[in-house]
């Protein structure tokens, strides 16, 4: 049997060891050749500079990057000749911290790659808190800074033009790879050593990640102007591999029944394992897929072949032989077969040349991706308590500002034998890093920032206690950056603890100062930067998931509302293009992820903060489940060949539609616009004499989980 390659491997060929390659080169290279060359201060600043710029080298499509990048240099530039400028007056550079604080902190409200330019002005702003920390002139300084940063920008658009399609490429396999994750949870739901309402949870949780390579994989095809227009096979591929799997996903989602009947009708049959045995290899199947988009390779079919299948379905047909009801295994074997018949179109778009005739080809992509607003207008309509982007900046500015002023005060408080404040700006750095948003993450954070800076100062401590020799320091010191770069958009913990040692072992290049009182002086810093950090969460404007879960929620009955509304049209006989149904059903994953993610840090909250965690569970559990059942509804109405629309089935869809807006009118104290349907009407045929027995039943299904959602949230007003 073939199976995913593993774990380490495929990280090595990760878009995240490309990427901690690309900024170890950029970092390290200007500060190696400027030491040889006798000027290490020089080499130092344009590294300075690199880091900066790397910063907001973030998956995405590479205009994106490079637009980030090029705003970058400039604000890195000017934020550093202001810095050094007035850094030897305490008040003012205290102001500097507070005001710049806010300022880029609020860049948060114009998405994630905006954020991370503010992020990179308030680094450089904190590398040059230290007055006389450079015997260059200010504009020297800062020009160099630039010159760093404009170097990684240059060598990142190097590592773009040799392979273009690497990145998508990448991150197309990562996410498939996480698809095939999924189906293996859901195989577990027919396995009974594995408990049903932690399946579900699992499930949730994979959807979020999910959800989340997705909308990166939509954002690197379908912004990317040279992937969507492009006419080699490579990048066509790339496009019609993405969209069968978002299909191939829907199905696997669409296989949802009740489970603690099923596990109750066949206990005494083996045929659950079977069936538990047969989707984990199809999960196998499809890991390996996005295994081979990771490492540029053409997958090889079939782990699971057509024999498989009849094996199974002979096994289901013997127990109908004796008496058995199978139905509802019959129903769960016809998505297997569809699941496997989609991966064989899969396999054969490694090798077909010809892809230009695909539906995946629409002039509609560009309403698949997200547009960001950048005008001012968006900052200003955030200037409110009201909005967690204001509380988060307002927190960071001050505490920011304290911890400035305890870094400057250190020397005074604890006097010359204790080696602190020679490196104060640690403080800052250590509350910027930690300090997010939402109490869950700063939470995280704060543990794995403080227990790997301990873990790694140790690690340093012995490395240069026990290595003497440069070379093999050298050697260590650059093996710890490639990890610490590579892991830190993934498992910052291990970032963490590989940060502290190639620090540590750079500063024994660089100064004459004990390694000893170095370490010291880095975990205390890190220590006071992440007690402050953690007690701002708890009373300085405080972001509790609780009070923002309502909005989430709405959202999620808002989504499956106008997805019911479609099927209802496609049902009822309507032309609804694929695009519109294709958006509908984007948004109902998107904001399931989202939901299930509030929902997530919110149970990492202080218990006193969590407000009815038991209905907002339920509630993320039926919306999940609602979602299945529709995508089921969906997908028997693709395969039946006459639709049959009964006066009994638009009263069903009427009910289910009248919980859902219902439900969104309680929860958000607004109505959704009721489309109209009174052109809709029912065919006069009796539905026990066609052939839709399924879709009527997933019609009850939606109306009664929809009901069970309409009490939930009766229950949380």
């Amino acid at each position: 049997m073939l199976k995913p390659l593993d774990d380490f491997r495929d990280f090595l060929y990760t878009q995240y060891f490309s990427d901690g390659i690309k900024i170890t080169i950029g970092v390290l290279l200007p500060s190696l050749v400027f030491f040889q060359l006798g000027h290490v201060e020089i080499g130092m600043t344009l590294s300075i500079g690199a880091v900066c710029s790397s910063v907001v080298d973030t998956p995405g499509p590479w205009t994106h990057r490079r637009n980030a990048m090029l705003i970058t240099n400039l604000l890195v530039c000017f934020i550093a000749f202001l810095t050094s400028l007035i850094n030897t007056n305490l008040y003012i550079t205290a102001l500097e911290v507070l005001i710049f604080g806010f300022i880029f902190s609020m860049f948060a409200v114009y998405g994630v790659r905006a954020s991370s330019v503010g992020s990179s002005a308030l680094l450089i702003m904190i590398f040059n808190l230290a007055p006389q920390h450079t015997s260059l002139s200010y504009l020297e300084h800062a020009l160099l800074l630039i010159a760093g940063g404009i170097w990684y920008f240059l060598l990142s658009m190097v590592f773009f033009a040799i392979r273009p399609h690497r990145y998508a490429q990448q991150t197309l396999g990562e996410c498939v790879t996480e698809i095939g994750k999924y189906m293996r949870l859901r195989a577990n739901l027919y396995d009974n050593n594995f408990d049903i309402d932690e399946t579900f949870k699992q499930l949730v949780d994979k959807q979020v990640i999910v959800n989340n390579l997705q909308d990166n994989v939509r954002e690197i095809l379908f912004k990317t102007r040279e992937l969507v227009k492009d006419s080699t096979p490579m990048g066509r591929m790339l496009i019609v591999v993405f969209a069968d799997m978002v299909d191939l996903f829907e199905q696997t989602m669409a296989s949802h029944n009740d489970y603690e009947i099923i596990r109750k009708r066949y206990k005494d049959d083996n045929i659950l394992n079977d069936f538990s045995f047969l989707i984990k290899r199809m999960s196998l199947e499809i890991e390996y897929i996005g295994s081979c988009l990771i490492h540029s390779t053409v997958p090889k079919k079939h782990i699971v072949t057509a024999e498989d299948l009849d094996q199974l379905i002979r096994k289901v047909n013997l127990l109908e032989q004796k008496g058995v009801q199978v139905l509802l295994l019959k129903k769960i074997f016809i998505n297997i077969r569809h699941i496997h018949n989609r991966l064989d179109v899969i396999y054969s778009y490694f090798t077909e040349k010809d892809l230009k005739n695909h539906s995946a080809f629409s002039s509609d992509y560009e309403k698949f991706v997200n547009r960001q607003n950048f005008e001012f207008k968006l900052f200003k309509n955030n200037l409110n308590l009201e909005s967690g982007h204001f509380r988060y900046a307002l927190r960071f500015s001050i505490v920011a500002f304290i911890g400035y002023i305890i870094g400057q005060s250190l020397p005074d408080l604890v006097g010359s034998k204790v080696p602190l404040g020679n490196h104060g700006y640690w403080v800052v750095l250590t509350i910027m890093v930690i300090l997010k948003p939402g109490f869950s993450v700063t939470k995280t954070r704060n543990y794995q920032r403080v227990v790997g800076t301990i873990i790694g100062g140790i690690t340093g401590g012995l490395i240069l206690y026990l290595i003497p020799n440069q070379d093999v320091r050298f050697i260590i010191m650059v093996f710890f950056m490639v990890i610490c770069y590579s892991t830190q958009r993934v498992y910052y913990f291990i970032s963490v603890v590989t940060m502290t040692p190639f620090i540590l072992i750079m500063f024994s290049f660089l100064s004459t100062s004990s390694s000893q009182n170095i370490i010291l002086e880095r975990v205390i810093d890190t220590l006071i930067g992440s007690v402050i950090a953690i007690a701002s969460s708890y009373i300085l404007f405080p972001s509790w998931e609780s009070f923002q879960i309502k909005k989430y929620m709405a959202d999620m009955l808002k989504a499956n509302s106008e997805y019911l509304d479609i099927i209802y049209r496609r049902l009822a006989g309507e032309n609804i293009s694929v695009t519109n149904y294709k958006l509908a059903r984007k948004s109902v994953y998107v904001n399931t992820a989202n939901l299930a993610a509030a929902f997530q840090r919110m149970l990492s909250e202080p218990k006193n903060k969590q407000s009815k965690g038991t209905e907002v569970h339920k509630f993320v559990v039926l919306s999940h489940v609602l979602s299945s059942y529709l995508a089921n509804l969906s997908i028997a109405i693709d395969e039946t060949d006459r639709i049959v629309f009964t006066s009994d089935q638009k009263k069903l869809l009427n009910k289910a539609s009248y919980y859902l807006k219902r439900s969104y009118s309680i929860i958000s104290d607004e109505e959704i616009v009721k489309s109209d349907d009174s052109a809709i009407k029912p065919l006069s045929i009796d539905i026990e004499k066609t052939n839709d027995g399924l879709i009527a039943e997933q019609l009850e299904l939606i109306t009664k989980v929809s009901s069970e959602l309409y009490k939930v949230v009766e229950q949380h007003r």
